[in-house]
C-alpha cells in the first residue's frame, strides 16, 4: 500500500540533500518514505492526500518524558507560582502516589498522555521510570513503559527514597534494581544534582548501566552549576538533559563531544528557572535537542509546539534551528543514526514514515501563532493516525 502526500507548500526534510522543498510530495510505502521530490513529478500511488499548500515536517521526537506516574501536584505548582523555590524533593510526592497505584491506573495515564502527544505530532517518544524507587515498582514501571514508548530509560537514580541512605540506595540501583529492569529498557539515567546524587554516586550508576549494555543519559545542571555536564561528556553519554546553568567550560566540553545538550524550556518556565543558553550552545558548535520533560511536577505538558515557540521567542533560536532540535536533535539524543534506514527526525527515502502536517503554509507559524493548535494530519510508521 502506497500513499502520496502531494501539494505540500513547504517540506522540511532536515537533510543536506533535500533541505526545504516547495510544492513538494512524499510517497509512503509501508512504514518508510519511498520517494521525495516536486509534486509535479510524484509517481502514482494507491492513495492520494492533498496537503493543499500546507507545511510538512518530520514528526516530533520527544527525547525526555516521565509518563509513568500517579497523583497530582497542582498544590506544589501553585505554591511555586506564589514564590516557593523549586527543589527535587517534590518528586517523592509522586513516588508515594505511584507506589500506591495499580498497574491499570498507571497504564491508563501513560496511554492517555502518549496519545495526547501523538495528536500534536509527536511520533517518537522516550519515557523514564523513576517514580517507583523500589525493585518491584521500578520493574513494573519499566514493563508498562515498554508497551507504549519507543524508548525506555531506567531512572532508578532519580532521588533517594526516605527509607534508605544515599549509598544504600545506589547499591540497590546498581544491583537488584538494574537486574530487574534491564530487559525492558535501553538506557540508564541519573539525576546528578544537589538534593539527588553527587558526582561519585552518579558515576557508579552510569558504570553499572554500561556494564549491562545500556546507553547512558544524565540529568544535570538544572538547579545550579555542577558536575552533570562534565560527567556526561567524560562517560560518553548520549545526552545531558536540562543544562540550565552552564559555565563556559561546560559549553566548550559539549561542543567538543558527541553528547547532545537536551533543553527543557517548559520545565524552566514552570520552575521559574532561567532558560537554558540555547544560543550560546549552538554558536559554540554543540548539538542540542528540545524535549517536553512531561511530568506531573515541573513540566506537565506534552506540547512540543510550546517548546518550539518558547525556544524561538525567548531562547533566540531561529524557527528552523528549533525544529531541527525537536526532531533530528531528539533523534541524536536517543542515539539514532539520521542516515540509517528507518531513521526518525528526518524525511528522505528509507526514513521512517513519520510525517507531521501543519494547518499552516509555513513552519514559522509555530512561533508566529503560539498556543494555537496547528496539527492538521500525522502519519506514524506510514499509518495516518490524526
Amino acid at each position: 500500500m502506497t500513499t502520496v502526500i502531494t501539494g505540500i507548500g513547504e517540506l522540511t526534510t532536515n537533510t543536506e540533500e533535500w533541505g526545504t522543498l516547495r510544492d513538494a510530495a512524499l510517497i509512503l510505502e509501508g512504514d518508510v518514505v519511498r520517494w521525495i521530490g516536486p509534486a509535479a513529478q510524484a509517481p502514482a500511488a494507491d492513495r492520494r492526500v492533498d496537503a493543499e499548500g500546507r507545511a510538512a515536517l518530520p514528526g516530533w521526537v520527544d527525547s525526555h518524558t516521565h509518563l509513568v506516574f500517579a497523583g497530582d501536584r497542582t498544590a506544589e505548582f501553585g505554591a511555586r507560582m506564589a514564590g516557593e523555590p523549586y527543589s527535587a524533593g517534590g518528586i517523592l510526592t509522586t513516588v508515594e502516589a505511584t507506589r500506591a497505584a495499580s498497574d491499570t491506573d498507571l497504564a491508563t495515564t501513560l496511554r492517555r498522555l502518549r496519545y495526547e502527544a501523538l495528536r500534536q505530532g509527536t511520533t517518537y517518544l522516550e519515557t523514564k521510570t523513576g517514580y517507583g524507587l523500589t525493585v518491584a515498582d521500578e520493574k513494573r514501571c519499566a514493563a508498562l513503559a515498554s508497551e507504549v514508548a519507543d524508548e525506555v530509560t531506567f531512572l532508578g537514580a532519580h532521588v533517594v527514597p526516605p527509607e534508605l541512605s544515599a549509598d544504600e540506595y545506589v547499591d540497590l540501583v546498581c544491583g537488584p534494581m538494574l537486574d530487574a529492569v534491564a530487559g525492558h529498557v535501553r538506557w540508564i539515567d541519573v539525576f546528578c544534582e544537589t538534593g539527588a546524587f553527587d558526582e561519585q554516586q552518579s558515576a557508579r550508576v552510569l558504570a553499572a548501566g554500561r556494564a549491562r549494555g545500556l546507553g547512558l543519559r544524565v540529568h544535570g545542571n538544572q538547579l545550579g552549576s555542577g558536575p552533570g555536564v562534565r560527567l556526561a561528556v567524560r562517560h560518553g553519554a548520549a545526552s545531558v538533559d536540562h543544562c540550565t546553568y552552564l559555565t563556559d567550560t561546560d559549553i566548550e566540553a559539549l561542543a567538543a563531544s558527541t553528547t547532545v545538550a537536551t533543553l527543557l524550556p517548559a520545565c524552566d518556565l514552570s520552575t521559574r528557572q532561567p532558560l537554558a543558553p540555547a544560543r550560546r550552545l549552538l554558536d559554540a558548535g554543540a548539538r542540542i535537542a528540545l524535549a517536553t520533560n512531561a511530568n506531573p511536577g515541573s513540566s506537565y505538558t506534552t506540547s512540543m509546539a510550546y517548546c518550539i515557540a518558547t525556544a524561538v521567542l525567548q531562547m533566540k533560536l531561529s524557527v528552523s534551528e528549533a525544529i531541527w532540535a525537536a526532531t533530528a536533535g531528539g533523534a541524536l539524543a536517543l542515539g539514532r543514526d539520521l542516515n540509517a534506514e528507518g531513521a526518525v527526525g528526518v524525511l528522505r527515502p528509507d526514513a521512517r514514515a513519520d510525517v507531521h502536517i501543519l494547518d499552516a503554509p509555513s513552519t514559522v507559524h509555530l512561533a508566529y501563532r503560539p498556543g494555537i493548535p496547528l496539527t492538521w494530519a500525522v502519519w506514524q510508521r506510514g499509518e495516518q493516525v490524526v
